[in-house]
């Protein structure tokens, strides 16, 4: 894939427990050892724990997710009461819409929606997207390694490896003029009133 792209995929989860430390502990590492096995060249994922300490955070996210093929959202309630990650979400919506993405001709888009937790409180827009049920893995504490339904959180790894490696290439030719949504901007998703009002 030789493009101006620098990520092949983006995490965007939400920044507090427990999805912050699922995150951390079992999903990124997890991840990226068995994308490493389903693509061609060795992956590269952005999270945003690998941010340099004194670089200005939100512009080094919206670095990379312009520069990114690819996004994994985290879903959960939290995530949709997330100004950040609601940008980041409309971010790559906007970008499937200018590409024509997700319609009758081409459903596929460019975001892969893990459900963290309780897909009953997701905004309507969400509900109606195809994602991949995480929630019976969600421990998010270390000692989650040692117990006997782990063999089964990586057996689905695998499988969510694998979807993510096919989907990678379909991302459009890298633009500098890539949307981005910053949290002033955001419009609220359908839906999205059925949660809490952001802050």
């Amino acid at each position: 894939m030789a493009d101006d792209y620098e990520y092949d995929v983006f995490i965007s989860y939400p920044h507090k427990e427990p999805a912050l430390g699922w995150v951390f502990n079992h999903f990124e590492p997890t991840l990226k050892h068995w994308l490493g096995e389903s693509i061609e060249h060795e992956p590269k994922i952005f999270v945003d724990f690998e941010i340099e300490t004194g670089s200005d955070w939100p512009l080094e996210l919206q670095k990379a997710l312009k520069n990114s093929r690819y996004m994994v959202a985290v879903w959960s309630p939290r995530y949709f009461r997330s100004k950040w990650c609601v940008a980041e979400w409309q971010s790559m919506l906007a970008r499937e819409k200018n590409f024509g993405f997700r319609t009758p001709q081409n459903p596929k888009g460019l975001i892969y929606p893990v459900k963290f937790f309780d897909g009953e409180l997701f905004p309507e827009k969400a509900k109606r997207t195809q994602h991949i049920d995480l929630e019976e893995w969600n421990n998010p504490y270390l000692n989650f390694k040692d117990t006997k339904r782990y063999d089964g959180f990586v057996r689905k790894m695998q499988e969510v490896a694998k979807e993510v490696a096919k989907l990678v290439p379909i991302a459009p030719p890298w633009q500098t003029d890539f949307p981005i949504v910053i949290p002033q901007q955001y419009e609220e998703p359908e839906g999205l009133t059925e949660l809490p009002k952001l802050k």
